[in-house]
């Protein structure tokens, strides 16, 4: 597992998505924002680079994103919406209606 200082995080804005280069290989988290609302819709982490904590820390990075902007979270992401079930410091971000 690499640590969060070699892997940082770029927020691709002009794509909508949080993403990690690594290896030649890209993972990703991709968004839409509506109004105050970011709705996490994707996560994907290649093969490649599979088991590394790669898209925990993508998402991280997008809900501490979220939070910084006074955003609720909407996790259309079945990866998204499993992290935040397991840290439970990220549900006050998560949109009524999306919350276990």
């Amino acid at each position: 597992m690499h640590t969060d200082a070699e892997l940082p995080v770029v927020h691709n804005t002009a794509a909508k998505r949080f993403e990690i280069a690594l290896d030649g290989k890209i993972a990703f988290s991709k968004y839409l924002l509506v109004g105050e609302k970011m709705i996490i819709e994707h996560t994907e982490v290649p093969v490649e680079l599979e088991g590394k904590g790669i898209a925990s820390l993508i998402v991280r990075t997008a809900l501490d994103y979220a939070r910084a902007q006074k955003l609720k979270v909407m996790p259309l992401c079945p990866f998204t919406a499993a992290f935040i079930h397991r840290h439970s410091q990220y549900q006050d971000l998560v949109l009524e209606g999306y919350r276990y």
